[in-house]
């Protein structure tokens, strides 16, 4: 019997239960949705192009071993049911999602499966502890980091990472799925034809040229970039906070796209003996903070955390915010950070912080705006970290940063860019006769921002 790996956001053959599952049942197909799912958002412009080329180097890899990857789009429900019944398949795994569209959408997925007989298997994968798992003493979700890393510390460890299955097999090339056999979904043409048919790449204006020349999507890639992480522990304490040297493990995005499990990233930190280790597993755990948080908070990426921040005298400005999408406002950093973003698909961590607390702060533009720039424009961009950070700055959200802390952008370039290299790599006119004029005060725009802030906390 024919066995179905529905991939999603597991985009590799390591560490990957949802695969493994399907494995042991018979001859996998692979299936990638385009989907359509009520209540998600569509992926941004840059994840977009990050997934059409993790997808290739995915179906590269499976090529290798007779298995196609098989293209639909619509909704997940229909395709899958369609696919399962279409291939005769009884066994159908994935790895599970936590946002509660998605959460709904497999639900359904699974009971319809389970009443036709399929072994349909959700597992999971994409975080250390699942959201239920991790409590305070009264039995509710953590909000607070701090105690929420100290319960993870306490729960049984995750898995030890699994290698690829030993048995790893396609079915028979006669074998037809979605109107074709499969062997023209195992031609390299045929596949990359279906895959640009779906237009995640840059057509009339091609804007990635800075992504290809940073980034290699793909679970290569990624285990490049882990092979790479003893190296950059060992300083990490040291340079993690420097813009203006490589001193990150670059493994967000391969994260987001699973192309790395988050066991595999903790289990060679802990393969190093930097005392640095620990910061990067810290890391690790906030990443699996937000997902936790969202799993809680469905409407994270649209509503305050804080409901007090609801009458907040937000500003709205469209030239403001298009000089700062654009890195035009005349402050270096800030400016050197957007630049980065819109370049490369990613910025540095601290520099991110430094961004939104300008926007949210110093001009007091909605942290939305800010939230769905960065979701379109970031390769690493998830529906978890990417709101919650946000929130997390603008001090609309749990644990946020607290309401009076204001990023200088200056302050934080003097300690973290102290040779300016960073700033004049990405803004090289700034100190000419060609800077900007800065288009706020950030001084009176900062007392500004304290004093709506005191209105919406008394």
């Amino acid at each position: 019997m024919t066995s179905i790996w529905w991939v999603r956001d597991d985009l590799r053959l390591h560490d990957n239960a949802a695969l493994a599952h399907a494995a042991q049942a018979g001859p996998v197909i692979a299936v990638h949705i385009d989907e359509r799912v009520e209540g998600a958002r569509p992926l941004g412009g840059a994840s977009r192009w990050w997934l059409h080329h993790s997808l290739t180097a995915l179906a590269a890899d499976l090529r290798e071993h007779g298995i196609p990857v098989v293209l639909a789009s619509g909704d997940p429900h229909e395709q899958l049911l369609r696919i399962a019944q279409e291939t005769g398949a009884d066994t159908v795994a994935w790895q599970r999602r936590y946002h509660l569209p998605f959460r709904e959408a497999d639900a359904r997925i699974k009971a319809d499966l389970h009443d036709r007989g399929v072994d349909a298997r959700s597992v999971p994968g994409f975080l250390l502890h699942e959201p239920w798992t991790v409590r305070t003493g009264a039995d509710q979700p953590y909000k607070v980091y701090s105690p929420f890393a100290r319960a993870c510390a306490d729960a049984p460890p995750p898995q030890s990472p699994q290698d690829v299955p030993d048995r790893l097999d396609g079915p028979a090339p006669t074998t037809r799925v979605a109107g074709h056999e499969v062997r023209t979904w195992l031609r390299d043409g045929d596949f990359a034809e279906r895959l640009d048919a779906r237009g995640w790449l840059p057509t009339h204006l091609d804007w990635a040229g800075g992504l290809r020349a940073m980034w290699t999507p793909g679970e290569a890639g990624a285990r490049a970039r882990l092979d790479d992480l003893a190296d950059v522990l060992a300083t990490y304490d040291e340079d993690r906070d420097r813009p203006d040297r490589d001193g990150t493990s670059r493994l967000s995005p391969h994260l987001r796209f699973g192309e790395v499990s988050p066991r595999e990233a903790r289990h060679a930190s802990r393969r190093s003996r930097a005392g640095s280790a620990e910061t990067f597993r810290a890391e690790l755990l906030w990443r699996e903070f937000a997902w936790h948080r969202l799993f809680h908070l469905p409407d994270l990426a649209t509503a305050n955390v804080r409901a007090q921040f609801d009458g907040f005298d937000w500003r709205e400005d469209a030239e403001e915010l298009r000089a700062w999408q654009r890195g035009r406002t005349g402050i270096d950093l800030v400016d050197a950070g957007m630049r980065e973003l819109w370049e490369t698909g990613t910025m540095h961590n601290r520099v991110r912080m430094v961004v939104a607390s300008f926007l949210t702060k110093n001009l007091r533009l909605h942290w939305r705006r800010g939230e769905e720039w960065f979701w379109d424009t970031l390769v690493d961009a998830d529906e978890a970290s990417n709101p919650f950070n946000w929130q997390w700055v603008a001090g609309t959200g749990d644990d946020a940063a607290p309401y009076f802390r204001v990023f200088n952008p200056e302050r934080q370039q003097e300690r973290f860019d102290p040779h300016g290299a960073y700033v004049r790599r990405w803004v090289p006119e700034a100190g000419t006769d060609d800077a900007l004029a800065p288009i706020v005060d950030l001084k009176a725009s900062r007392q500004e921002a304290l004093d709506a802030y005191s209105a919406v906390k008394g």
